[in-house]
Formats: structure tokens, sequence, C-alpha cells
């Protein structure tokens, strides 16, 4: 079926996954090449979000994007008041929210890009707003976490969480709390109804990267080189793993497995539950690893002016590589098919079975709308495992 990855990392416990690509495999991953690329007016260094056949992108030209997804053509653009670096879009209930250097968050309508509210911090924004439960977190570099309506962009914390830094830092929700890094090199857990701190963890580095949560755990690098698994709920450290270089990259997690870059150009998979090495591998140049993606058996990465598709095995093989004009920061978007990449040379590209004229030989998608719950099929399904 037609699937969306509706915010950064997929979903609002980050763990940069999307469980239901069923097209793009290990076996014809290898064939696909560019079906088509859109020139923004500025780098991209954010990941776009795909709902409803409709990509969203956000571009340092100051310019929210709207694309067809299927053939790249514009659907919508609206100008913010400064450039939109690294805050990855956000769409939920037909809105899409964006934040902006020019210190707001914004929110549209996703169909025709008509503004619908927009929130002024103290600074820029940088974090990518999750959205969980009809609510809005956001960081922003005033050194504050907000928590706004979703529908009306009210606050919904009548004070904003305030940490020691700059948050940089997309928040993560899961189970009731809020997971957010900071530039004063802790972490923190916010309760999400109230903005109250839980708990909050030091590292001796800035933290720039975004949590994951995971079976408990919560999962996040630092610039003082490690990467850290913390109880979800108290905070305690139960693991670190010693990486070569400062961790800015965000964590990927998927059935016990973690994967995370660092700026030296290399890349780990751990064991999540107790930060053990299983692989770890380092590019020909040290460029920052972007974050991984992880979709059908596959880890997609962005290194140097590229993008990989590795297999998630005990020694990664490479299966396919696609080539921008400059750096890949953001990591690549997969749904449905297609591998969506933004790059700083101002493009975003998508690659799929059908570049390169290639017939596309696939299975009809049925639509959502038409689909019935089969108990009968349910049964036997759980009966088989």
């Amino acid at each position: 079926m037609q699937t969306n990855w509706n915010q950064f990392r997929y979903s609002p416990t980050q763990k940069g996954r999307n469980p239901y690509e069923n097209v793009l495999n290990t076996t014809n991953v290898g064939t696909i090449d560019l079906d088509w690329s859109f020139t923004t007016g500025g780098a991209i260094t954010s990941s776009p979000a795909v709902s409803g056949g409709t990509v969203f992108l956000g571009s340092a030209d100051d310019y929210l994007y709207a694309i067809n997804a299927t053939t790249g053509a514009l659907v919508w653009k609206f100008k913010t008041d400064n450039s939109i670096v690294d805050s990855s879009p956000a769409v939920s209930n037909g809105t899409v929210y964006s934040g902006s250097t020019d210190d707001s968050l914004y929110a549209f309508n996703a169909t025709t890009g008509a503004p619908v509210w927009s929130f002024k911090t103290g600074a820029a924004i940088n974090s990518s707003p999750s959205v969980f439960n009809g609510v809005v977190y956001v960081g922003s570099t005033d050194n504050n976490v907000y928590a706004l309506n979703a529908a009306t962009g009210d606050p919904v914390w009548e004070q904003p969480f305030t940490t020691g830094g700059p948050v940089h830092s997309s928040p993560a929700v899961a189970n009731g709390v809020v997971y957010v890094g900071s530039y004063d090199d802790n972490v923190y857990a916010i309760n999400a109804t109230t903005g109250a701190q839980i708990w909050k963890f030091a590292t001796a580095g800035e933290v720039f990267s975004s949590p994951a949560v995971s079976e408990g755990l919560v999962y996040v690098g630092s610039d003082d080189d490690n990467v850290y698994g913390l109880n979800a709920e108290t905070g305690a450290q139960v693991w670190k793993f010693a990486a070569t270089n400062e961790v800015e990259s965000s964590p990927s997690v998927w059935n016990g497995d973690l994967y995370i870059g660092s700026d030296a150009g290399y890349f780990y998979a751990l064991q999540s539950r107790n930060g053990t090495l299983i692989w770890d591998t380092a590019s020909t140049t040290a460029y920052e690893v972007s974050p991984l993606c992880l979709a059908n058996g596959i880890e997609y990465v962005g290194i140097g002016n590229n993008v990989y598709a590795l297999t998630q095995v005990v020694t990664p093989e490479v299966l396919w590589a696609g080539v921008t004009g400059n750096l890949v920061t953001a990591a690549p978007t997969v749904v449905n098919g297609v591998v969506y990449v933004a790059s700083q040379d101002d493009n975003l590209y998508a690659f799929d079975l059908n570049g390169g004229n290639q017939v596309k030989n696939l299975p009809p998608r049925p639509d959502p709308a038409t689909l019935v719950h089969d108990p009968e099929l349910q049964r036997s399904f759980w009966q088989s495992r």
C-alpha cells in the first residue's frame, strides 16, 4: 500500500525506519536510477517528508516547497523570512509544519500552501518539529523547547522549557515524555503534558544529535565522541560506546541493532541493548556521515556527495550508490519504492526503479480507502507466527 514518511526520522520516536517499505529490497535496489530532480535556490540540509503523494522540504533559499512525489513538479511554495536550515518538515492531519531561521515555526495547509498559523520564538529554529497527539514539539536556538497546539499554534506549556544552551536537536516523543538534546551538553526528559523536567543526563560535549527511543532506552550521540544508551524512565546510563570523533548524527534502531555515524566518516552497527560493536566501516574521506535511514533490510546513508544503499549484515555490502553535486548531510527518505535525497547542491533527487527510463514492473498499490479488516486473515497470520 501507499505509505507516508510524515516527519523527521519517520515517527515521533525517531527510530529512522520505514517498517512498511516493500518495493525496494536487497535484490532490486542495485538497479534504481535517477527518476527526477527538483532544483531550489539554495542548499538543502534537511530531510524531506512525504505524505499523500507530495514531498515537502525546506531550503536555504528561504522557501518551503511542496513537490509532486511522482513527477517532481512544483505543487506550491511559500517564502519565509529567512533560510530553512536543518529543520525537516512534519505533516499531520492535512497540515505541514516547518521551522525557519527567521525564528518562527509555521503551519500550512498541506494541499494549498495557505498559511494556517505561525509562532515566534526568540531565535532561529534548526530543530525539526515532532507532532504527536495534537501537539507540535520543537526546539529553538533561544535555548528553549516549545509545545504548541497543532491546530492553533497556541502554547501548551505556558512557559517554554529552558535548557542552558541552544536546542538544535529534534524532540523525540514516547510514552508521555519528550526527549531532546542541548548545546549545554545535556539530554533532557520532559513531561509532554506539563513541560516539567523529569531528568537530565550530562555528557561531556554538545548534543546536536536527535534522540531515538525504543524498548525502554533512549539513544543519542554527543560531541564528546560517544554514543549513549540511557534508561528512558530514569536517565541512568545503561551503556556508552566510544566513537572515533564527534557524533552529531542521529541513531536509527531496528530489530535489536542501532546504526549511527560519526564526523570522521565512520558509521557503526551496535547491539542496542548493550552498545556492543557489531561492525564499523569508514569512508575514504572524513566527511560527516548523515543520519541513516532503514527500510526493508537496507541502510541508506549519505557520505560526502554520495548516497549509499547497504545490506544490514555483519559485513555490510554496498548494493547501490547515487551521486549528487555536493554534500549529503541529511538522512535520505525511503517510501513507496523511491529514495529521496537532498543535497547541498540545491537539489532534491528521486531514485527509483523507473529511473533511467527503465520499465517499472510493479503490482498496483491499493487505495487505502478501499481496504477492509479481515479477521480471518489476521487470525491465520498470528497462528503462523
